[in-house]
């Protein structure tokens, strides 16, 4: 498995908890030994400007932090055509699913997953694909920018039992999907905001994605959303994807 990343996202570009000091090493520190990195590059605009308004990019450049987040952006990218072989991950920030077509809030600036997306099906490189965001917050960015297309299907599973909620999951995963990209957040642990899903259940959500990309003969990968407890973010991240990587 490849992990796209940067240095520069090591950089405390805010003072949002996704920006936090030493957030970024407590998940490079697990898992620089397991994968292979490859650096992130940045996204071009017209990768930006097929999901967000000249408005919205006006705005993200303004607040100081467009190469940092057309940054992330292009790391989803990487990931996403990576996925098409085999299952990839974007250790990126800024997160991304709270950004719209013009407007962004919670730790987002640009939708990393849309972005990724939409280059994939400009490309003519997907014809379905499906989205599973496991983080804590409904990620209402993505909804906005891609909810009414009729290449994605996007499943934010919401349930207060974790059992049902990986069931749930497991009912709702395609079999039809030429690439599935997950949003995946970490802040629903027992030991983060959410106190909800367990490590191993972060491993299961990661088989579920194999398997469903396996029987749908597509592809798979993963963006960094949230997850702000420092002390269990790495280990989860790496079960999440020991399960994707069939590892």
């Amino acid at each position: 498995m490849k992990i796209y990343y940067h240095s520069d996202f090591n950089g405390s570009y805010s003072t949002d908890p996704a920006a936090d000091p030493g957030r970024m090493a407590s998940i490079t520190s697990v898992l620089k030994d397991r994968f292979v990195f490859i650096d992130a590059v940045p996204a071009a605009r017209e990768d930006i400007t097929a999901c967000h308004t000249e408005h919205h990019i006006e705005q993200v450049r303004r607040v100081g932090v467009y190469d940092i987040a057309a940054l992330a952006a292009g790391g989803a990218i990487q990931a996403a055509r990576a996925g098409l072989q085999e299952p990839a991950f974007a250790l990126v920030r800024p997160p991304g699913h709270h950004a719209s077509a013009d407007g962004s809030w919670g730790f987002c600036y640009f939708n990393n997953m849309a972005i990724a997306l939409m280059r994939l099906r400009r490309e003519g490189l997907i014809r379905r694909a499906f989205i599973l965001d496991f983080d804590l917050h409904y990620g209402d960015g993505t909804v906005n920018i891609l909810g009414q297309s009729d290449f994605v299907n996007i499943l934010n599973p919401s349930d207060g039992d974790a059992g049902r909620y990986l069931l749930a999951v497991e009912k709702s995963m395609p079999d039809d999907a030429d690439i599935i990209g997950v949003s995946a957040g970490f802040d629903n642990h027992l030991e983060d905001w959410g106190g909800l899903l367990s490590t191993e259940d972060y491993r299961e959500l990661g088989r579920m994605t194999r398997n469903a990309a396996e029987k749908s003969r597509g592809g798979c990968f993963a963006v960094l959303e949230g997850g702000y407890n420092h002390r269990v973010l790495g280990k989860n991240v790496l079960a999440f994807l020991e399960g994707m990587d069939g590892t």
